[in-house]
């Protein structure tokens, strides 16, 4: 991107932060499950969040929504696009209008207008990806044909694993909603310099709808749960993968040193499944950006501790091997990535990683505190790295920022930004401090009872501002409902 921002540079203008009050610490969690509390706190996280059960992506959605607008001061005439970015939907014909309809419902109790009624409602999915390419078709609208309006487009999911599983520790839920605007107020973004990559891997994180009535699936994941079908050493491999195939295409784009991609930015955000999978990625990351700069020097002393050679590394990033080829032919230890990954697990230590390291620091103790948010992990920590920098009183105007996006198994986006002046005003009007206030922290009996999706014993207070009214169960021939969920504005 460059160093010199254009008149109007469209990107984002305000974030806001929407979770459940209930929380499971990750050291209770190891009390209860017999797992290493050590070793959760270093690869996980600290904690994350469980919807109650009268919550749902939707209220979840428009809960974000409507603190934006209130935070941010939007004129809800001014929007043009509400678009939904989810893997967790419950239904499969819409899901951005029903976040309209509760939104509206809650502005009409305020003595507002709704929303326009010419307002687009896209709803965009593709795993953990889904929230950034919503996010990538509000900036296309804002630049053509959304004529001064603005969009917001709110990522939310529920992240939830079967009971027992590798990644049960890793679940979460919630949404961010994020202020698109023509105009940048906060962070500048650059399509014409991003990087994209995909291919079909096959195993890595799926959620196929003919499971739920195969005899080989579980009867406990049965039921108003959609737990994923996934391979979790094989999804590393995969995440790896495709962040470096999307760091390639924005070299490719953009041109100049590779490195500064990952270097030069005060803050580089990634998708983030757990705490300790975007150090991994940057490890390869890295690697790939010394190959590409012909830099044998800054990899020499890796090279020789993985006893892998430079030239080994130009092949292997060279090479078109497709990782679901490699399983069909292998088995599923294959890794088109193999060497370069046994060069980054050395490269750990070394000063000019060390850096790149620093750039993830912005905001990783708050998103610690989250859990897998899917769609929403990438804003999150967007609008915790602001937050944060607003709190230190970092020196960010102009600073360049570069976020990693990326969807389970499948597809990466690498994109730059830029901080635009004036950026602290609308920094310090999201109030994460005041988004996860009010936690409760759930004994193991009530985890259990919200993982199935049962009341807990202890009452909890109902969910605000939206919560779940029922479900509709007429199927005749005069009218028919069943099954769709009437939601309620909870505020008084």
């Amino acid at each position: 991107m460059s160093d010199v921002l254009a008149p109007a540079n469209p990107g984002l203008s305000g974030l806001s932060l929407y979770v459940p009050r209930p929380r499971v610490p990750l050291a209770a969690f190891a009390e209860w499950t017999g797992a290493d509390p050590g070793k959760l706190a270093a690869v996980v996280g600290d904690a994350f969040r469980v919807p109650q059960p009268d919550e749902d992506v939707y209220t979840m959605a428009a809960a974000a929504v409507l603190r934006l607008l209130r935070q941010h001061d939007v004129d809800p005439a001014r929007v043009g696009m509400l678009a939904l970015g989810t893997e967790s939907s419950v239904d499969n014909a819409v899901g951005a209008v029903i976040v309209r309809g509760m939104v509206d419902d809650a502005l009409r109790r305020e003595g507002r207008a709704p929303l326009p009624r010419d307002v687009e409602v896209p709803e965009v999915k593709h795993a953990c990806l889904g929230g950034m390419y919503a996010l990538k078709a509000a900036l296309r609208y804002v630049q053509t044909d959304g004529a001064e309006r603005v969009a917001i487009v709110v990522a939310a999911d529920i992240a939830q694993y079967e009971r027992g599983s590798s990644g049960e520790p890793t679940q979460g839920a919630g949404a961010v909603a994020m202020l698109v605007e023509p105009r940048a107020r906060l962070l500048a973004l650059d399509l014409r310099a991003a990087g994209s990559s995909s291919d079909e891997r096959g195993w890595d994180f799926r959620k196929p709808v003919a499971r739920h009535f195969m005899r080989e699936y579980p009867d406990g994941c049965r039921g108003e749960r959609d737990f994923p079908v996934f391979n979790g050493k094989y999804s590393t491999v995969c995440y790896v993968e495709a962040v470096v195939r999307a760091l390639d295409s924005a070299y490719a784009r953009g041109g100049g040193d590779p490195r500064a991609l990952l270097a030069e930015p005060a803050a580089l955000l990634l998708h983030r499944p757990y705490d300790r999978m975007p150090v991994a990625a940057l490890g390869a990351a890295w690697v790939w950006a010394c190959v590409r700069a012909g830099d044998r020097e800054a990899l020499a002393a890796a090279c020789l501790a993985a006893d892998v050679s430079f030239d080994a590394l130009i092949a292997e990033l060279a090479a078109d091997v497709h990782a679901r080829d490699g399983v069909r032919a292998q088995g599923g230890e294959f890794d088109p990535l193999a060497r370069t990954q046994a060069v980054a697990r050395h490269v750990q230590g070394e000063p000019a990683f060390a850096r790149v390291l620093a750039a993830t620091q912005p905001g990783r103790t708050l998103v610690r505190q989250l859990g897998n948010l899917y769609t929403a992990s990438l804003p999150a920590w967007i609008a915790a790295a602001f937050a944060d920098a607003h709190a230190r009183g970092l020196a960010w105007e102009g600073a360049a920022v570069t976020l990693i996006g990326y969807g389970s198994g499948d597809a990466a986006e690498v994109w730059r930004g830029r901080v635009t002046p004036g950026w602290r005003e609308a920094a310090g009007r999201s109030d994460l401090a005041g988004a996860l206030a009010g936690a409760i922290d759930v004994c193991r009996e009530d985890y259990e009872a919200l993982h199935e999706r049962r009341a807990p014993v202890r009452e909890l207070h109902a969910p605000r501002p939206f919560a779940i009214a029922g479900r509709g169960v007429r199927y005749d021939k005069s009218w028919q409902d069943v099954g769709v969920p009437h939601y309620r504005v909870n505020e008084e």
